[in-house]
């Protein structure tokens, strides 16, 4: 299966325009997955029940394999200012997810939504969340990928921002064997922001592919990513970072930043960050890094105590802190640390 292509492809083909995956099975005969919590105070959750249409996406197979054969849907329509948090817990009986979620926010709001394991056996996720931010609105979205080392977890993010919103989304990709995502921000409102700030994590044979794809077209619009990873083990990344800038977004700005610190011989990291133009005055800047712990900056925390593991994640962590400190949730911050603990041991 071939999945998660660049809107354009590079000149010269370095194999990350877009991923092939062999012997993925979509789970057949699907029952409503139960294990899902829903908290919020002024907004009533309903089901989603139109057919998503991506504009990009993972592809073809993974959008109608959503719209056809989800167990799972939830739709928020934010009309009040509101605090949500949504969690998948995977379990014995419910290995296997495919979801839809609809937000559709009119007032300012934050969301979190949590996917983790608590079954050792293989699990399967398959997502889509559509957002659409409208009159002015403040939306602060969180979600975490904490599925465990044998599962499949696949994502497409598509959002749509009208005049003046702000969008704040912060993605922690730490869990699966394999996790593929794509997010599409069409920013068309005059002077909208979308802030965009991920953390990743590989270890042992995990997998990570990161498309990242923003157009924005409408006056004094703004898009910033910033993207800080590590990978350890046989473990590899590709990201894809592609900002647009579409006629008639006169005065826009866009920036898209991503380091991958290197903490094996056998890790691989690919990245393909690109700037599209078809406006004048407009700024876009992009960059794109990888690199082994500084031996200085290893040494001096050796130096006060700590063993080499221990130091790798200390300095691991406080790269991922900035973004991590984002989620107001305290127990899912401390989660995470864990989690990241665990993984780097």
């Amino acid at each position: 299966m071939v999945l998660n292509e660049t809107p354009v492809r590079t000149s010269r083909n370095f194999l990350i325009n877009n991923i092939k995956l062999e012997d993925v099975e979509f789970p057949e005969n699907l029952k409503e997955f139960n294990n899902v919590e829903v908290v919020c105070d002024n907004t009533e959750v309903e089901k989603v029940t139109d057919n998503f249409s991506l504009t990009y996406g993972n592809g073809k197979e993974l959008e109608e394999n959503c719209n056809k054969s989800f167990n799972n849907s939830i739709k928020l329509n934010v009309d009040k200012k509101d605090n949500i948090r949504i969690i998948y817990k995977f379990d014995d009986k419910n290995c296997n997810l495919i979801n839809k979620i609809e937000i559709n926010s009119s007032k300012d709001c934050s969301v979190t939504i949590e996917y983790k394991s608590e079954t050792l056996k293989k699990c399967f996720h398959n997502g889509i969340i559509k957002v659409n931010c409208i009159n002015n609105a403040k939306v602060k979205l969180v979600v975490v990928n904490l599925l465990n080392e044998k599962s499949l977890n696949f994502e497409s993010f598509e959002n749509e921002l009208s005049e003046n919103t702000n969008l704040e989304y912060t993605i922690i990709d730490i869990g699966a064997e394999k996790s593929v995502s794509n997010y599409y921000s069409n920013i068309i409102g005059d002077e909208a922001k979308n802030d965009l700030k991920t953390v990743y994590l590989g270890t042992n044979n995990q997998l990570k592919d990161i498309n990242y794809i923003a157009e924005l077209r409408g006056k004094k619009t703004n898009i910033n990513i910033d993207v800080q990873g590590a990978l350890k083990e046989k473990s590899k990344k590709n990201f894809k970072g592609t900002i647009d800038f579409k006629r008639g977004c006169k005065k826009a700005i866009g920036n898209e930043n991503e380091y991958c610190m290197i903490l094996s011989d056998d890790s691989k990291s690919i990245a393909l960050p690109m700037l599209l133009c078809t406006e004048e005055d407009v700024e876009g800047n992009h960059s794109t890094a990888s690199g082994r712990v500084e031996e200085s900056e290893l040494f001096y925390i050796m130096t006060r105590g700590l063993e080499y593991k221990e130091a790798i994640k200390l300095i691991v962590k406080a790269r991922f802190n900035e973004i991590i400190e984002r989620i107001k949730e305290a127990d899912l911050r401390e989660e995470i640390l864990k989690e990241i603990d665990r993984r780097l041991d």
